[in-house]
């Protein structure tokens, strides 16, 4: 993941001003958990939902015209965001001091509640979190985990154990029906995606209308608030039978 921009500067707060920095216990048990297969994600979101988090703050030069009275360059702070390999943006944050300096020694930690982070994310167009990108556990909380925490509600993932929840994969049905040329809508997890909607579509169909026809399932799918329950979808054009 690499940085991106710099976004505007948690507000102050007074609610950890006895915080020593270190990560909190359950955390870092739930994330061990998570590593090695033991704890499965919702419930590692279920754990930062009640913890504490290190956001950072680094400086940065302001541009040109910024040079303060005694000569020297002026800076300003910022959060940091990060770029995701999939091309999204992320707002780190950090169970605790030693992973944040693993990360950038240089960053200056901001306590907040995981609510507070998420909200701020969110806020600033940020869709994912990452908790902890330089180790030693990184997590990658998905958008619907983070509307959930800036809400402050549990997390229900789309998918778990392997299976669509019945609710999203019957929203994604009753979407998908009615495009024209789709006679089959199956749904199951993605490969590269939360979860797959594979069409089966009525034969010859030209270029043209193949992109007319996906083009109106995005649609459709975009406009369904449970649809949006899942992190990502891939759609996978076949002959129907």
């Amino acid at each position: 993941m690499s940085c991106g921009s710099e976004g505007k500067s948690l507000p102050p707060t007074s609610a950890f001003a006895g915080d020593d920095g270190r990560a909190e216990p359950a955390l870092t048990a739930a994330l061990d958990d998570f590593a090695s297969g033991r704890a499965r994600l919702d419930q590692v979101v279920a754990v930062l939902a009640r913890s504490r988090v290190l956001v950072p703050v680094l400086a940065h030069e302001v541009p040109d015209g910024g040079i303060g009275q005694d000569g020297e360059r002026e800076a300003t702070t910022g959060v940091v965001a990060l770029r995701t390999p999939d091309g999204r943006t992320a707002l780190p944050v950090f169970s605790g001091i030693d992973a944040l300096t693993l990360w950038r020694a240089d960053a200056r930690p901001v306590p907040a509640e995981a609510a507070r982070a998420a909200a701020s994310a969110l806020a600033e167009g940020w869709s994912l979190l990452v908790l902890d990108p330089a180790g030693p556990q990184t997590l990658v909380v998905p958008r619907p985990a983070v509307q959930a925490l800036a809400a402050g509600m549990e997390w229900v993932p789309a998918v778990n154990d392997g299976v669509v929840r019945t609710e999203v994969a019957d929203a994604i049905v009753r979407a998908v029906n009615g495009v024209p040329h789709v006679r089959t809508v199956t749904v199951e997890p993605g490969l590269r995606s939360d979860v797959a909607v594979v069409l089966g579509l009525a034969p010859g169909l030209d270029r043209a209308t193949l992109t007319a026809v996906l083009d109106s399932v995005n649609t459709r799918l975009a406009a369904d608030p449970l649809v949006a329950q899942a992190d990502s979808l891939e759609l996978r054009p076949v002959a129907a039978d």
